[in-house]
């Protein structure tokens, strides 16, 4: 009886899985599906175009301009780069009688960007030329119908800024590690130039400076004035601040408000030699005979920059046979410099201009009695020539009494702001350390 029930139940589940699977194999027959090609493909959504408002160069609209951006080449001039943009030889020398007044195309140099804009047509006619002369200034030369030139300059923003370090091998890598640029270094080594003798810095010996950056479109462009400047050097500080009296041109003061320069610079310019010096007899190379040589010859490429070593009022600006080009300045009563054999004056300087210590007045050449390239340099003490080079310098003028107090809350504010400033590096680093066991010492006493 087991057996005839086991033989029923297997018979009755094969009829059944047997009829399911019949049933779903006419059914998916029966079914079309859609194949991948024939599926329904979505309604494209309609593009709608939102045509781009054209950019605006220089405040020139350039919705039916094309815009070209282009290199001044080496030797490449006016002519050559407008001729290219379907302009006239005759409309070119226009142009450049029209600009001269405002900026002379001869000043286009090498290596500076330009903008054209031309017309939308086959002949791609220029219809405005765009030269940048530096990161300030732009020249826009209107070239539709009447000619026009003109000059704009871009907003200069000057933006504070501070930087400190110590010094790990040189002030110049020093500075420029944290964050600094050559000029700043110059700038920082004339601050200090009297009293700090900034080749014999110690590692260790650490700066700290505030001063202005000039950035134009968020670039940066250059550096104004250091505001500020604090330097250790074996442990002693100096402060420098800024600091303008009565309307004069700004100086830089120490802690007491004495100057940190001289009267006069010791030099009047990078030289990179000592060719001849002071003395009472010297063998003239050109008259062949010995003679004083009441002056300190300085040996230097041709064209290097000339500077007074102090303030003063020129006297003479002219050239003799013995000395070619020269200029002689009076400081003072006591004081009188001259600067002989220059290649040329520099634009400006002429009998009765006044100057300031290190404007440049010449260029080195060797014009008058030289056999090369110098500066010879000489220096009057109460009408006497002495040596330049060991003579004892007055001080410039300390802050006057009657300005000492503003000074002070100048000092105030600058000092405040110096010692906020964090040198960074490994002395830095070592500096902590060290102040981090000297205060576990203390703990543990």
């Amino acid at each position: 009886m087991f057996k005839r029930s086991v033989g029923l139940a297997i018979l009755i589940a094969v009829s059944l899985f047997v009829f399911i699977t019949a049933a779903q194999t006419i059914s998916f027959k029966n079914f079309n599906f859609p194949t991948e090609e024939e599926a329904p493909e979505p309604e494209p959504e309609p593009v709608v175009k939102v045509k781009k408002p054209a950019p605006i160069i220089f405040g020139i609209p350039t919705d039916t301009l094309e815009i070209v951006e282009g290199t001044v080449e080496r030797g490449e001039n006016l002519s050559e780069i407008l001729a290219s943009f379907n302009i006239s030889p005759v409309t070119i020398d226009q142009l450049a009688r029209k600009s001269k007044k405002i900026f002379d195309v001869r000043r286009i140099n090498a290596k500076r960007n330009y903008i054209i804009l031309h017309a939308q047509d086959s002949a791609q006619t220029a219809r405005y030329f765009i030269y940048e002369p530096n990161e300030v200034e732009y020249v826009i030369y209107d070239l539709n119908g009447e000619l026009d030139v003109r000059l704009e300059k871009r907003e200069v923003e000057v933006v504070e800024r501070a930087i400190a370090g110590f010094i790990e091998s040189s002030l110049f890598e020093s500075i420029l590690a944290a964050g600094g640029s050559p000029q700043l270094v110059n700038h920082f080594a004339d601050i200090y130039a009297w009293r700090l003798n900034l080749s014999r810095l110690q590692p260790g010996d650490h700066f700290k400076l505030i001063y202005d950056e000039k950035q134009v479109n968020g670039d940066v462009i250059g550096f104004g004035k250091i505001k500020a400047a604090y330097f250790e050097h074996e442990g002693k500080p100096l402060y420098a601040i800024a600091f303008e009296q009565d309307g004069q041109k700004s100086g830089y003061y120490d802690q007491d408000g004495k100057s940190l320069k001289k009267a006069f610079l010791r030099e009047p310019l990078e030289y990179s030699r000592i060719s001849s010096r002071y003395t009472m007899n010297r063998f003239h190379p050109v008259q062949k005979r010995y003679k004083p040589h009441l002056g300190t010859d300085f040996a230097a490429p041709r064209g290097t920059p000339i500077r007074t070593v102090g303030d003063g009022v020129v006297l003479e600006a002219a050239f003799t046979r013995g000395n070619g080009y020269y200029v002689k300045i009076k400081h003072n009563k006591t004081y009188t410099t001259q600067y002989l054999h220059m290649s040329k004056f520099a634009k400006g300087i002429r009998k009765g201009t006044r100057v300031s210590q290190g404007q440049t007045i010449g260029y080195v050449g060797s014009t008058g009695l030289a056999t090369g390239p110098h500066l010879c340099y000489r220096f009057w003490k109460n009408g006497r020539q002495v040596d330049a080079l060991k003579v004892k310098l007055p001080s410039a003028h300390p802050i006057e009494k009657k300005y000492m107090d503003a000074f002070e809350e100048v000092k105030s504010e600058l000092e405040d702001k110096l010692m906020a400033i964090e040198p960074k590096g490994v002395q830095q680093e070592l500096l902590a350390a060290d102040q981090s066991g000297k205060k576990l010492e203390e703990d543990e006493v």
